[in-house]
């Protein structure tokens, strides 16, 4: 049976459009049709009710919702329960993002992803390793007895295949630029992150095959007068892609207008970095051993380190207009349609268009989320 998604101001690539039906068949969208169109009669129709249609938000950086964190238990179950935590919020993607932890926890972890891909649980795209690659002086919140640098050995580990994307956060300098060619020779996604690397090492990185940037500004050293650093290094290259967690709390709102008018056009992707209270009504969760906690929808530690977001994907769009001044269509993209394209899904998703994943999320005027599909199925 035919989907027709009708009455609704549907975001394509052309900007926001109205009068048109979107029409989804076999978990695909198979074009947008006027009302006339026979097949828009003959479709199951599904009104809209003058709502914002987005493409599904896709979250690169996710280590727990719902209650429930990654690390903790790298399990099909806890996968699920992240995914229908941020499904409210118009997540229809997710890496769940394993930070910084021992080989046979990582092992674990591409294994839970595996099945849940095999499983067809909502959302999985793929894996997101946040370290153990990293480097002590930009640690954040995690643990340094986890930290080792990457070798030769690892390659094998981390391209072990899973059905979905392997995205590694690592330091340039803890590693070698000859490993980082072999990590994505073979298929992973390489991003550089809670690195005290400066602005040459950072630039040798990208030309191995660095793709991307964890968390812009956060964990990496400055762009100064003298040094540019790891985010002069970012903002510079046209090439790669950089993720924003735009809550009002990891960047100010300033910053973030630099950095987007700086970098190169569709290149700055929105990220969450969420944690389990995202979804929850426990504002507390453990981190190896340690006790978080939420406040204002702040995640710190009793000393006041950042640890994670309470941020889910709607409110990013939320500020990302609100906030900074992006236009909703641009702050949507960044969501949707960039993300995509870091990950290497842009042939099948991030837009609304003939032959792409049904995923879309639709929202009302106040950035509400009043529906998710996934795969063309209400969730």
């Amino acid at each position: 049976m035919t989907i027709a998604l009708v009455n609704g101001r549907v975001l394509t690539d052309h900007g926001f459009q109205s009068g048109f039906a979107v029409l989804i068949e076999d978990e695909k969208i198979v074009g947008l049709a006027l009302p006339s169109d026979p097949r828009v009669r003959a479709a199951d129709r599904h009104d809209l009710g003058g709502h914002i249609l987005l493409p599904g938000f896709i979250d690169c950086q996710v280590n727990g919702g719902g209650g429930v964190l990654f690390n903790d238990a790298p399990t099909v179950d806890t996968i699920r329960r992240i995914g229908e935590a941020h499904r409210k919020f118009g997540t229809t993607g997710f890496l769940p993002t394993l930070i910084s932890d021992d080989a046979d926890v990582m092992e674990r972890a591409i294994d839970a992803v595996n099945e849940a891909v095999e499983q067809g649980v909502p959302g999985v795209l793929g894996i997101h390793l946040e370290g153990p690659f990293i480097a002590p002086e930009r640690k954040g919140v995690h643990d340094s007895a986890k930290f080792r640098v990457a070798g030769a050995d690892d390659v094998a580990l981390l391209a072990r295949r899973h059905g979905g994307v392997t995205l590694l956060t690592l330091a340039p300098e803890r590693t070698t630029n000859d490993v980082l060619s072999q990590l994505v020779a073979n298929g992973v996604v390489v991003a550089a992150g809670h690195t005290a690397a400066d602005y040459d090492t950072t630039r040798a990185a990208l030309v191995a095959g660095v793709r991307g940037f964890t968390h812009l500004f956060n964990a990496m050293t400055p762009f100064t007068s003298r040094e540019p650093g790891v985010v002069g290094a970012a903002l510079e290259d046209h090439d790669s892609w950089c993720g924003l967690i735009v809550d009002g709390h990891h960047v100010h709102p300033a910053s973030l207008r630099v950095a987007i008018a700086a970098k190169a056009k569709e290149r700055m992707m929105l990220v969450t970095d969420a944690m389990p209270p995202v979804g929850s009504d426990n504002p507390d969760f453990v981190l190896k051993g340690e006790t978080i906690t939420m406040r204002d929808g702040v995640c710190q530690t009793a000393d006041g380190t950042l640890a994670g977001s309470a941020l889910d994907m709607a409110t990013a769009v939320r500020n990302t207009v609100e906030m900074v001044g992006v236009p909703l269509d641009e702050a949507a993209r960044m969501a949707s349609t960039y993300p995509a394209a870091f990950l290497g899904l842009e042939k099948t998703h991030g837009h609304i268009a003939a032959g792409y994943r049904a995923d879309f999320v639709v929202m009302d005027d106040n950035f509400n989320v009043v529906e998710t599909w996934i795969s063309g199925s209400r969730a």
